[in-house]
């Protein structure tokens, strides 16, 4: 079916989750909807906001510019708007965007009518920017253990979390997230370069087909795990990234409180060492 029939069928009334047909239009090829209204609303608000941050701030270096959380002394209330109060009405509008951006996809794939794997995998980055600015803090009791909003500030934040638990690549849980990365970048590169050298033969060759693809990782590991399987596969290793990432900083601080190089001290005590 070719694109602009297939246009004519989905962009239809219904499917939307709230507001109705107010706002069940498209502007170009872009869905709007209520959550791309809100989507929008939150986004420019929020960017307006860090634009007053740096306007107060300093400086005008984009490698500088700095939206910093309020002081710990501030505990879980809200702080004044030059002292860590922008920071936490830029979360607001960032959680919102970022909420109002997935339940938009929700309503795409309602018109669709197909499964909700994206907007299910996108919120579990979701989840790992909350936890990072809303849950951590929320269960450290202070909005101050928050990440500022900057460049060059967002990584000595990062930095200084690290030594603050000696060596933070000790923590389990980091090792399982970095290893669902390294082994999500793995299957893309793989699947993305199979599909390539069947899909763009050189000038003169055929285009080579699915049983080319499964023979040659048959060949090299032993079984292929097929067209819909290496997307599943890749799904969950992308989730499985973000989850991890999430669990790993979620649990230094609220639930291990010393250097992460200590809590191995388990493994002399196994009784095998006796």
């Amino acid at each position: 079916m070719a694109m602009l029939d297939f246009e004519r069928k989905y962009r239809i009334r219904g499917g939307t989750l709230i507001g109705g047909d107010h706002f069940d239009f498209w502007v170009g090829p872009l869905y709007v909807g209520f959550f791309g209204i809100t989507t929008l609303v939150f986004s420019l608000l929020g960017t307006a906001l860090i634009v007053y941050g740096a306007a107060i701030g300093p400086t005008w270096n984009l490698w500088q510019i700095s939206i910093a959380p309020p002081d710990l002394s501030y505990g879980l209330g809200f702080a004044p708007l030059k002292h860590g109060g922008l920071w936490q009405w830029i979360t607001i509008c960032a959680v919102g965007a970022f909420v109002s951006w997935a339940l938009r996809e929700v309503e795409i794939c309602r018109k669709l009518g197909i499964g909700y794997h994206v907007p299910f995998a996108f919120s579990f980055a979701i989840f790992a920017y909350v936890t990072l600015v809303v849950i951590r803090p929320f269960l450290l009791g202070a909005w101050g253990h928050g990440f500022p909003y900057g460049i060059f500030s967002h990584l000595d934040w990062v930095s200084n979390v690290g030594y603050q638990y000696l060596h933070f690549h000790y923590n389990p849980a980091h090792m399982i997230a970095i290893s669902f990365f390294f082994t999500t970048t793995l299957a893309l590169a793989l699947h993305g370069a199979v599909i390539l050298s069947a899909a763009n033969p050189p000038a003169g060759e055929v285009v080579k087909g699915a049983e080319h693809e499964n023979t040659f990782f048959r060949d090299i590991v032993g079984y292929s795990v097929g067209a819909l399987g290496i997307h599943r596969l890749g799904l969950f290793l992308a989730i499985s990234a973000a989850f991890w990432s999430a669990i790993c900083i979620l649990i230094s601080g609220p639930f291990w409180t010393r250097g992460w190089p200590e809590w191995w001290s388990w493994w002399l005590d196994l009784p095998i060492w006796r």
